[in-house]
């Protein structure tokens, strides 16, 4: 398990940008799960949107991939490097992530050659998804 702290020794996401709060279970290089507690205090409730506070689909893409990152960056051969976006490929947003949501996160890759990895993700709260998808990684 890794909390907040440990998860930016992998990867160079501070605040406010840094969209997960803990990892509970990871297999370096091949699955990962962790979790986003979502709270009123999140900087983008101030703007999305004041009446009706929803997370921005984009930002629970970039959950995904933070999570994606410590997975592929814990692989001893990329430890210090930087994992960068490479695609985002057959992502469905199903459901609104609002505040008082735990944002649950999973990746698995399904294909890795070299530095560049495909990992299928999905964010869900309570069982219910909320987005799915394909992130392509490249560890540099």
């Amino acid at each position: 398990m890794l909390d907040a702290v440990e998860i930016q020794k992998i990867i160079p996401h501070r605040y406010p940008f840094l969209l997960v709060d803990r990892i509970t279970e990871i297999e370096p290089g091949k699955s990962a799960k962790g979790y986003k507690n979502v709270t009123m205090n999140d900087y983008f409730f101030a703007g999305h949107f004041p009446e009706e506070p929803v997370m921005p689909g984009v930002l629970i893409v970039e959950a995904l991939a933070q999570v994606g990152a410590v997975t592929m960056l814990s692989l001893e051969e990329y430890k210090g490097k930087t994992a960068y976006f490479g695609g985002i490929n057959k992502t469905k947003i199903r459901r609104k992530v609002v505040p008082g949501d735990r944002l649950d996160l999973e990746i698995d890759i399904i294909k890795q050659k070299g530095p560049v990895g495909v990992g299928k993700v999905v964010a869900s709260v309570d069982g219910e998804i909320a987005v799915t998808g394909e992130l392509t990684f490249i560890a540099k």
